[in-house]
């Protein structure tokens, strides 16, 4: 996956929305909130995410920020709460 800023990019627009269903499967819930079903589609395979952001009239780098910023406060919260037990 690409880096930002040092910081590992859970999901980028040039993944499909198998892979991203595949490395994040919790990406899921923010995707569907905006409307993309595609992770049900046949062309999910090869269809990535800045086709279908496009295709849905979403801006794929705002898109990619938003699931982005989602998925880390998820992950980071759940390391907390990891480090507790």
């Amino acid at each position: 996956m690409k880096r930002k800023q040092g910081k590992e990019l859970l999901v980028d627009k040039s993944m499909t929305f198998a892979e991203i269903m595949e490395k994040n499967p919790e990406a899921a819930w923010i995707l569907m909130k905006k409307g993309m079903h595609c992770m049900g589609c046949a062309m999910a395979s090869g269809e990535t995410l800045e086709q279908g952001a496009i295709i849905h009239g979403i801006d794929p780098d705002k898109l990619v920020k938003e699931i982005n910023k989602k998925l880390s406060t998820k992950k980071h919260r759940g390391k907390k709460k990891n480090a507790k037990k």
